[in-house]
């Protein structure tokens, strides 16, 4: 039998690869479906690229790739015969294979117990031979299976399954210091030493205190004694009671006033007499970590429904997604897209072409992993209701909720957050800003076939006014999503949150519990209201005047989308320049008439603004910077001091300011928040020196644009060979020259001139074909 088994695979040998150190196996989940392991029919894993495939795709992959060697893995998830106790997660019977999987948590420990299974499988014949098989398998192939087996998933590493920041361990941890008090702590039967609570309650890791929490919104938490105890004392570390488990605590700092790690908490708690291992998490919420957090209306709470009694819903467009650890962003804007005809039609309804035409790793392909998950989403195979059988298990077992098993978007999450900072880290993130982020990629990724995003596109027009001269500029731009302003002034309910401002304040002042907390009302109405006002333009140059003037922009729509995407501006700079999300709620109508929004264009007796472009001041030579003879940037020096106060660097804050144009505190964070993942963030401000300046000319018309330098002859020449007006020419390449202080790795390139003139041709398009 082995010298049958190795003449069979001889054939095979070539294509049969032993995982090397950067490969990721796909051992978890099928590229185009989410098929598992666990799924009926198993996963199947090619022996030559490592990419996992459902039974209903591994045909596909062998007819594509003509790879036959397939590793088929099989999870068997089994209800225990006898109600031994068991963990949190399920538990594994002995067996001869064990495949390297994250376990499901879907299944409760003391119930379920799983077995694996693994066989190599030959297409097209589909002949299986059993694993582990040494004696009668070649020694490569026998190495290869054990190094598929024991290589960890793609996935393996578990993200956190919570609306959690990034916690850092506590600087106090490690030298944390513990009173020799005698103090020991029962295993239950805990009470605040100075009230009557029972919940909520915080073990002080210096002297052994047990009190109460902050109070919350909803009348639980406490009287706010931990935080007493700890201004009393600066005792620093708290861990919550009924959150210690085997696996660790939520451990509050209140000097840091954040929730922390402490690495030491077993040696912390045992000092107090408290065994990790014997204790069990008490309750399911931990939403009460923030021991020193103003009560705000929960909006989880709002969401879920709490209070109410739902019926689950089974079936295609009814597939839930689970959570990743932050990635409520994530799961929102796709069951939001795949809610949408075209979306639906581009991905889904062309899932077989798509599938056929995908690359060798579909992995990374973005048509792929999109049709994928709309498939996923719509099909309503990850959404089926459960068997007769079940329903009375659950009936027995006093369970009034069955979970479905929805979908785990990971490979799409990795996909199109690759190389992106924020959104491929575990951190919470705005869903606008995803959502604007996937909608480039489907734009990028649909160049010459139907674009399904076009349904959220539309033109903005802007009307600039001088208020002098009484002349008027209109332009327009594309977007996808307007951002609303909302107005607190326009609140419904002013007199209410007025009355628990004042309330607040009196319960803050006197340590008592504060008052029920009111959200201000805001109509939608109003949100569109202030986005119609005029805003001044600051820093605004009238051509007419050819001088710098008031200018006031209104906007308006000049098309409408099919839908309108909007995003309400919550939040705002407190007087620390900390930026806050306001609390309140908006009223939005079931209909809204939009025609008052319709862009009309340039008005009868309107005088448009001449076509010109603003003075172009080209900075002074400074090659000799380096020796100091060269002037220092203008900077704001508040806003520098103001940003630095928040904690960022100096050098940092000098750039920020310096590059928004010295357009104040808020710009300039806004450019920190974006630049602060680049190497030289903190690195010294320099400005780049210049090149030598012809001879002075003067080409623009009316004298609108002195400039003591005129673009290089031959630049205007290939500009205007190319059917350009030589006045757009100049006035392009004048613009892109202004653009040199602020490219400074352009600037001693050997390729500079070709670089002007492409970014002139850029503007000249631009002036020529738009404006």
């Amino acid at each position: 039998m082995a010298a049958d088994l190795g003449e069979l695979l001889v054939p095979y040998m070539p294509t049969i690869r032993v995982p090397k150190t950067g490969d990721r196996v796909f051992k978890s989940e099928c590229a185009f479906s989410f098929d598992s392991p666990e799924s009926e029919g198993g996963l199947y894993v090619c022996m030559n690229t490592f990419l996992g495939f459902g039974r209903e795709h591994v045909e596909r992959h062998y007819r594509k790739t003509g790879q036959s060697v397939y590793m088929h893995l099989k999870r068997h998830v089994k209800e225990k015969s006898t109600g031994a106790a068991g963990g949190a997660i399920p538990r594994r019977r002995n067996g001869k294979v064990f495949i390297d999987l994250e376990l499901n948590r879907d299944f409760n420990g003391e119930d379920y117990e799983y077995e694996d299974e693994a066989k190599l499988v030959i297409f097209p014949d589909h002949f299986e031979i059993p694993l582990p098989n040494i004696e009668e398998l070649p020694a490569l192939v026998t190495i290869a299976c054990d190094a598929v087996l024991n290589s960890p998933s793609a996935y393996k590493k578990q993200e956190p399954e919570s609306w959690e920041e990034e916690i850092q361990v506590s600087r106090h941890a490690r030298s944390l210091r513990q009173l020799d008090n005698g103090v020991r702590i029962p295993p239950s039967g805990w009470k605040c030493q100075k009230c009557e609570m029972r919940e909520n309650l915080w073990l002080n890791l210096t002297d052994g205190a047990v009190l109460c929490g902050k109070w919350f919104f909803d009348g639980s938490g406490g009287n706010g004694h931990a935080l007493e105890h700890y201004r009393e004392t600066n005792y620093p570390l708290a861990v919550k009671l009924d959150t210690i488990t085997p696996d660790g605590a939520d451990v509050y700092s209140f000097e840091e006033e954040e929730a922390v790690l402490d690495p030491h908490i077993s040696e912390h708690l045992s000092h107090f007499g408290i065994d990790m291992l014997q204790m069990q998490k008490r309750t399911e919420n931990g939403n009460h970590t923030d021991n020193n957090a103003r009560p705000r209306v929960s909006e989880w709470e709002v969401i879920q429904e709490s209070g109410m009694k739902l019926k689950a819903l089974y079936g295609p467009g009814y597939t839930g997604i689970k959570n990743l650890g932050n990635t409520c962003y994530l799961c929102t804007v796709i069951q939001v897209l795949f809610s949408i005809p075209d979306f639906q039609r581009m991905y889904v309804g062309n899932l077989q072409r798509i599938y056929d035409y995908s690359p060798l790793d579909p992995t990374q392909d973005f048509a792929t992993q999109m049709a994928k998950l709309g498939h996923g989403l719509l099909s309503g195979q990850y959404s089926k209701p459960p068997m007769k059988s079940e329903l009375i298990e659950q009936v027995m077992k006093e369970e009034h909720k069955y979970q479905q098993k929805g979908i785990s978007p990971r490979m799409f999450k990795a996909m199109v957050s690759r190389g992106h900072p924020e959104f491929s880290s575990n951190r919470q993130q705005d869903a606008q800003e995803f959502l604007l982020h996937l909608i480039n990629l489907v734009e990028r990724n649909s160049a010459g076939s139907e674009n399904p995003s076009d349904v959220f596109r539309f033109l903005v027009e802007e009307r600039v006014q001088c208020c002098q001269s009484r002349r008027v500029r209109y332009t327009q731009r594309v977007d996808y999503c307007i951002q609303l302003p909302a107005p607190i002034e326009a609140a419904t309910n002013r007199e209410e949150l007025l009355a628990y401002e004042a309330k607040w304040k009196d319960a803050e002042e006197n340590m008592r519990a504060p008052p029920e907390p009111v959200r201000a009302r805001i109509p939608f109405t109003s949100c569109l209201q202030a986005f119609t006002e005029p805003e001044n333009v600051p820093d605004f140059w009238s051509s007419a005047l050819q001088a710098k003037s008031a200018g006031v922009k209104t906007s308006r729509f000049a098309s409408f989308p099919e839908y309108l995407v909007v995003q309400i501006k919550k939040f705002t700079f407190g007087l620390d320049w900390v930026p806050k999300k306001l609390d309140l709620a908006i009223d939005v109508p079931d209909f809204l008439d939009l025609n008052r929004l319709r862009a009309t264009g340039l008005q009868t007796g309107e005088e448009e603004l001449p076509d010109l472009m603003p003075p172009i001041v080209l900075p002074e030579d400074t090659r000799d910077n380096s020796t100091g003879s060269g002037d220092s940037p203008e900077i704001d020096e508040v806003a520098v001091m103001q940003l630095a106060e928040m904690g960022f660097p100096l050098e940092a804050c000098r750039k920020a300011v310096y590059y928004t144009g010295n357009m104040g505190p808020e710009m300039a964070f806004n450019w920190i928040i974006a630049h602060m993942e680049e190497p030289d963030f903190a690195e010294p401000l320099t400005l780049p020196s210049m090149m030598d300046p012809g001879p002075s000319t003067s080409d623009s018309p009316m004298g609108a644009t002195p400039l003591s330098n005129s673009p290089p002859e031959e630049s205007i020449a290939i500009l205007t060979s190319m059917g350009f007006p030589r006045t757009h020419s100049i006035q392009a390449l004048k613009a892109t020259v202004s653009l040199l202080p602020t490219l400074s790795m352009f600037v001693l390139s050997a390729n500079i001139s070709l670089f002007l003139i492409s970014m002139a041709l850029v503007l000249v398009f631009y002036m020529f074909f738009l404006l």
